[in-house]
């Protein structure tokens, strides 16, 4: 217990210097005060929490981080010019270690009655939306992690769309983790609020140089009625470095909700995933896709809540585990009592590379309703020796024909993906691994998610 308190001290030991320098009224000196207090009370995440068994964050708790100073003008410009979307983002906000740039955002390119600013800048102005949502969603006994994101509260993104509005373009971003001479901490946060009839594609990319650092995300996405909302995430930082994420998701009426989520990067990742279907009809789809690598973690928790009646949820994560690397996937269907006519699908597989991958799955179901349909299933295993047998009988070598095999696999995933850069990127990352020219492409633009459905 000692140990754990002087670790957690080394965490609290920055608030005192960011709570100098930061800004704010009561309002948001409360919130950052409420989370550094639940953090010092309950401190880092032990092994024996059933929550956190599979993820030491031992690493983390131990190592001295330090809050980031200036970077560098010159890594940080080479940074954005490998990760930027150009014109393919109807608009851009850039964050580099968690500190809105305006000389790399655009952000002139909106229909009115969408408001999209940086965080810090909304807390100053006093904005009303942030006020009445921001910490609603992710609450700081969510678990330590968040609470330690709410004691830093700074700067992040900041995205109202009134009703009625339709964004034919993808709105990215871009959080940037450039390590200096240091090992630095960022607690990045992300609000988006959504109002009954929008439609709109988001995209979070947390990218960042090589170095040992740290980023604490918490995002919040509140979906009012008959809303269409897709989010892609993609997780490519440091090799050295760490990533803990939290998402909360509350939906409304009819409203259809989209996720990819993409890990190829840090040393060891934690995301947990909640969404929760307050109204009746939602629909939430949530797709994940990890290809890790040497001695790479990554454990992803995710929870589908049907807190309404005739909600349908879809879900598909799959891993491809190389080297001595560990997946984790945790899913968790609840339906509540009242949650009556629920349809939901849950979906892990993994492919592992060698004998000395790791995946642990544990897919579960909490039932309280009597008329629903739900279903469940998790595969592991290498590649098909059936498989390689037919691609070699056709003339393809044998470390073609695996690699060809193992980016089918991952393409299952990739190819529902709308974001052109998100996709792009992803099947040139699994191209270079294995050896694929870059001009291959599985796609088809999510068509295979509408046939699932009708199945």
């Amino acid at each position: 217990m000692t140990e754990l308190m002087e670790d957690t001290s080394r965490h609290i030991s920055n608030f005192s210097r960011f709570n100098q320098q930061a800004s704010g009224s009561a309002w948001i000196e409360g919130l950052r005060q409420a989370g550094i207090d639940r953090f010092e009370q309950v401190g880092f995440p032990a092994r024996t929490d059933e929550a956190w068994r599979q993820t030491n964050i031992e690493p983390i708790a131990k190592t001295a981080f330090q809050l980031p100073g200036d970077a560098n003008a010159a890594d940080v410009q080479k940074l954005f010019e490998q990760y930027t979307f150009g014109s393919d983002a109807v608009c851009e906000l850039v964050f580099v270690n968690g500190r809105f740039s305006a000389e790399l955002s655009r952000n002139d390119a909106l229909p009115n009655g969408v408001r999209l600013a940086n965080l810090a800048d909304e807390i100053g102005n006093e904005s009303a939306d942030v006020r009445k949502h921001l910490g609603h969603l992710a609450k700081i006994d969510a678990n330590p992690f968040v609470a330690l994101n709410a004691g830093f509260i700074s700067d992040g993104a900041f995205l109202l769309i009134a009703r009625n509005q339709t964004i034919d373009r993808p709105i990215h971003f871009l959080y940037l983790s450039v390590a200096g001479d240091g090992k630095t901490v960022s607690h990045p946060r992300t609000l988006i609020i959504a109002e009954d009839n929008c439609e709109a594609t988001i995209v979070e990319s947390y990218v960042g140089s090589e170095g040992v650092y740290l980023t604490n995300a918490v995002t919040e996405i509140h979906l009012g009625n008959d809303c269409r909302i897709d989010r892609c995430k993609l997780q490519q930082e440091s090799l050295e470095a760490y990533h803990v994420a939290t998402m909360q998701v509350e939906m409304g009426r009819s409203s259809v909700f989209v996720n990819h989520s993409a890990g190829i990067g840090s040393k060891l990742t934690r995301n947990d995933l909640n969404v929760v279907m307050n109204g009746e009809f939602a629909d939430a789809t949530l797709n994940g896709l990890v290809l890790a690598n040497g001695s790479q973690l990554i454990d992803n928790h995710t929870l589908l809540d049907h807190a309404a009646p005739n909600c349908a949820s879809h879900e598909l994560y799959k891993h491809v585990l190389n080297g001595k690397s560990t997946g984790v996937f945790k899913g968790k269907i609840l339906v509540r009592q009242i949650a009556q006519k629920t349809d939901s699908k849950q979906t892990s597989k993994c492919l592992l590379l060698t004998d000395d991958a790791t995946m642990l799955s544990q897919p579960a179901l909490e039932i309280y309703a009597d008329d629903v349909k739900c279903t469940h299933g998790s595969t592991t295993g290498p590649v098909d020796d059936d498989m390689v047998f037919y691609l070699r009988s056709r003339g393809v070598g044998l470390e073609a024909s695996r690699h060809l095999l193992t980016y089918a696999f991952a393409a299952d995933v990739t190819r529902r993906i709308k974001v052109e850069p998100v996709r792009r990127r992803l099947e040139n990352f699994m191209a270079a691994q294995h050896g694929l020219p870059l001009d291959l492409r599985i796609t088809d633009l999510g068509e295979h998610d509408e046939l699932a459905r009708q199945n």
